[in-house]
């Protein structure tokens, strides 16, 4: 069984870092990650989106019934 010793330690406490800045590498690794996510998407990923949103041809669900009413 595990235990929770020398959790609240010198080394073990979450709290001990609030005062020191973080490593070099994660400043960069911030600033791809936020590139990345505000790029826009591929037009070829938009256009599959809106076909998987779209009905199905025939007016039937994914069950086989009949979605018309």
């Amino acid at each position: 069984m595990a235990s929770n010793h020398g959790q609240s330690g010198k080394n073990g406490g979450a709290g001990n870092r609030a005062g020191q800045r973080p490593p070099e590498w994660a400043d960069g690794l911030k600033q791809l990650y936020d590139s990345v996510v505000e790029e826009d998407l591929p037009d070829s990923f938009k256009d599959l989106l809106d076909r998987l949103d779209a009905p199905p041809p025939g007016g039937k669900g994914a069950s086989g019934q009949d979605q018309s009413r």
